[in-house]
C-alpha cells in the first residue's frame, strides 16, 4: 500500500504553475496547507486577488496533479486570498528584490528579442501583423508578449479575443493572455470606446508604465504594435528601450510604400536596427490560383532597396502577405489567421516571416567563447 506523504504532495504541487505568472505556486508561497487523512488529502492553497479570474484553472491544475500520485484517494482543494503583506512579498519575489520597477527589456543581460512594428501610415496592418506573428510564435512554444503602444488606436485585444481585465498584485500588474501570448493595452484600463486624449508627457509614461509595471515574465520575443508615424510613442519606444528593432509593415501601393520609408529612416536617428519589411495586402490568391494585384506591386521590394541605401545594412523584405479577406475575418473574430489557418497562403505567408524572426542575426565579434586552449 502507498504511502502518501506531504513532501510527494509538494512535488506534485512543484509541477502546477500560475498561470499569469508562469513559474509554480509553491515558489511563489501560494501553498497554504496540506492535510493528509489516510490517503485522502486536502490542499489549501492562495489566490493573489479574491475575483481572480483564474481561480477554477488553478483549483483543477492543482486537484489534477495531486491525482497523480500513486495509491491517492480523494482530493480536495479549497482556496484563500494572500494578504497585502503577502502580495508584497511576491511582488519583492518577482522582482528579484528590487524595490523600485526597471524595464527589463533595455537591461544589458536581457535576452528578450523585442520588435517594433511600425509603418508611415495607418491602415496597412500594422496590428493585424502584430497579432498574428505574436500567436504564430507562441505556437513554436516561445514565450511571448505584445504590448498595443497605439494608445489612440489601441485593437489589440479584440483581434485577440480577449475581454479579459489586468490583475494588480499590489502595484504590479499582470496582463492578460490569449492565446498563449501576455498583452496589455490602454483599452484594458478605459470603458467601452472612449477615447484617450492625451498629450506627449502622458504617452511617453504610458509606455513606460507598461514597459516597467507589468509583470511580463521571462519572454523570449515582446512585439510593440506601434502608432503610425513617426511622433511620440516612436520616440519614447527608441529612449526606453534602445535595442528594439524595427519591424516596417507597408502595402505595394508607391505612396504608402513612400511613406513607410520615412517610418523606417527613423532609425538613423535613433540607432535602432531595422529587422526588415514586410509587405502586407500583396497579391490577392483567386480561386483558380492566378494573382490579383489590387494596390499594385513592388511597394516592399522598394521600401527594402531604399531602407538599405540609407542605413547602409542589408535590410531584408521579410515577406509579402497576400490581400486576404479571411485576415480581416479572422481578426474580427479574435481568431488571427496565422493559428486559425496556418495552411491557407496567408497562413504560410506569415508564418514564414515568423520562422525568419525566431533566427537571431547576432555577432560573436568581441565576446570571449570561454574555451580553454591547450598548449
Amino acid at each position: 500500500m502507498s504511502h502518501i506523504t506531504e513532501s510527494a504532495v509538494r512535488g506534485a504541487l512543484s509541477r502546477v504553475e500560475d498561470p499569469e505568472i508562469g513559474r509554480p505556486i509553491t515558489e511563489l508561497g501560494m501553498v497554504k496547507s496540506i492535510e493528509i487523512n489516510g490517503k485522502d488529502v486536502h490542499v489549501e492553497i492562495y489566490l493573489t486577488i479574491a475575483g481572480c479570474p483564474l481561480k477554477t484553472t488553478l483549483i483543477e491544475n492543482t486537484r489534477a496533479a495531486v491525482e497523480e500520485l500513486e495509491g491517492v484517494g480523494t482530493v480536495t482543494v479549497t482556496n484563500d486570498v494572500m494578504s497585502d503583506e503577502q502580495r508584497r512579498e511576491l511582488r519583492a519575489t518577482l522582482r528579484g528584490g528590487v524595490a523600485e520597477p526597471v524595464i527589463p527589456f533595455a537591461q544589458p543581460d536581457s535576452t528578450t528579442r523585442v520588435f517594433a512594428v511600425a509603418s508611415g501610415k495607418g491602415g496597412v496592418g500594422k496590428s493585424s501583423m502584430t497579432v498574428n506573428l505574436a500567436t504564430a510564435l507562441a505556437a513554436r512554444g516561445l514565450r511571448v508578449g505584445v504590448l498595443d503602444a497605439d494608445i489612440y488606436g489601441h485593437s489589440i485585444p479584440g483581434m485577440m479575443g480577449s475581454d479579459q481585465r489586468p490583475n494588480q498584485v499590489d502595484d504590479m500588474i499582470m496582463p492578460p493572455i490569449a492565446h498563449g501570448v501576455k498583452m496589455i493595452s490602454i483599452a484594458h484600463f478605459v470603458e467601452g470606446n472612449a477615447p484617450v486624449v492625451w498629450r506627449g508627457p502622458m504617452l511617453h509614461r504610458a509606455i513606460q508604465q507598461f514597459l516597467g509595471d507589468v509583470f511580463w515574465g521571462d519572454l523570449d520575443v515582446l512585439l510593440l504594435d506601434l502608432p503610425p508615424g513617426t511622433g511620440d510613442v516612436a520616440i519614447s519606444v527608441a529612449q526606453l528601450i534602445p535595442n528594439a528593432e524595427l519591424l516596417i509593415v507597408t502595402t505595394p501601393q508607391a505612396a504608402a510604400a513612400e511613406v513607410a520609408e520615412r517610418a523606417g529612416t527613423i532609425s538613423l536617428q535613433t540607432r535602432q536596427r531595422i529587422a526588415g519589411v514586410i509587405e502586407n495586402m500583396s497579391a490577392m490568391v483567386m480561386p483558380d490560383g492566378s494573382l490579383l494585384d489590387v494596390f499594385g506591386s513592388g511597394g516592399g521590394e522598394a521600401v527594402r532597396e531604399r531602407l538599405s541605401m540609407l542605413t547602409g545594412t542589408d535590410v531584408p523584405l521579410l515577406g509579402q502577405v497576400p490581400l486576404d479577406p479571411k485576415l480581416r475575418e479572422h481578426g474580427d473574430d479574435g481568431t488571427p489567421i496565422a493559428i486559425s489557418e496556418p495552411n491557407s497562403p496567408t497562413g504560410q505567408a506569415i508564418n514564414a516571416i515568423a520562422d525568419k524572426l525566431v533566427v537571431r542575426r547576432e555577432s560573436l565579434a568581441g565576446k570571449p567563447l570561454g574555451l580553454n586552449v591547450e598548449r
